[in-house]
């Protein structure tokens, strides 16, 4: 009778010891097969590069599949600004140099990851049909305009060089009248579309994308600093891997072909 009691004691105890086992490899395995939780990745972008970086987002997903692009678009140096005030941007993807520097200086970026992965040149646009003949900045005349369309020169960069290309050539106070500021880029090229400017300056890829406006002259590379985009992951990311990822994406052979496909250089 004892013999019979621990016998059926221990074929009980085998199946428990059988059901644990089970059960830890039941979890063992939906750990492995549990997806890899994804990770959305906030970069702030200047507005001349919309386009472009609508295709590399996607082109990229593809590749990285765990991890989400979302962007915000802006002038450069209002982006810096957000950037300085706390907000939070996983990498900068700037227009210019300087605000790049200002956020540098600032130890709001890691240096080590600053790379230049374009260039652009400026141009003068005016609507598809309008019946201006200007071949050069130079040849800009008040008498002959209404409207003319550029960035604000204090945060957006395309204003800038617009700037300092008029001042080299001694036009800028005598356009003071007919200047109509753009809040970015791509604003000034919504005026010119719209009619609202006679003409606008804006990046060659910008007009590129446009089916509006024509380009009338380009801008001679002496008269401003050079058009480079540097792009950075931002000190305070909780994703830098993923922001690094992006920015090799951004710089490697077919994020170069996306970004030529645009107009960038």
């Amino acid at each position: 009778m004892l013999k019979r009691v621990l016998s059926l004691l221990l074929v009980l105890l085998l199946f428990v010891l059988a059901g644990c086992t089970n059960s830890g490899s039941s979890s063992k395995s939906e750990e492995l097969s549990a997806p890899a939780e994804k990770v959305e990745l906030t970069i702030s972008a200047a507005a001349s590069l919309t386009d472009a970086l609508k295709e590399i987002k996607a082109a990229f997903e593809k590749e990285n599949p765990n991890t989400i692009v979302t962007y915000t678009f802006g002038s450069s140096g209002r982006l810096a600004k957000q950037i300085e005030q706390g907000a939070p941007i996983d990498a900068f993807l700037s227009a210019s140099k300087k605000d790049m520097d200002t956020l540098q200086d600032k130890n709001l970026i890691a240096a080590d990851t600053r790379v230049d992965f374009a260039a652009n040149e400026l141009v003068l646009v005016a609507p598809k049909d309008s019946s201006l003949h200007i071949d050069s900045f130079d040849k800009l005349s008040p008498e002959h305009i209404k409207q003319l369309a550029v960035g604000e020169p204090e945060s957006v960069p395309a204003g800038r060089y617009t700037k300092e290309t008029l001042e080299n050539i001694g036009l800028w106070n005598k356009l003071q009248d007919k200047l109509v500021l753009g809040k970015d880029v791509r604003q000034v090229l919504t005026y010119v579309e719209s009619g609202n400017a006679d003409v606008g300056v804006v990046y060659a890829s910008d007009a590129r994308i446009s089916k509006k406006v024509k380009v009338l002259a380009i801008a001679k590379s002496e008269w401003h600093k050079p058009i480079v985009y540097p792009g950075a992951v931002t000190a305070n990311t909780q994703h830098a891997d993923q922001a690094k990822a992006f920015l090799k994406y951004l710089a490697s052979k077919k994020g170069k072909e996306i970004l030529g496909k645009y107009g960038f250089k």
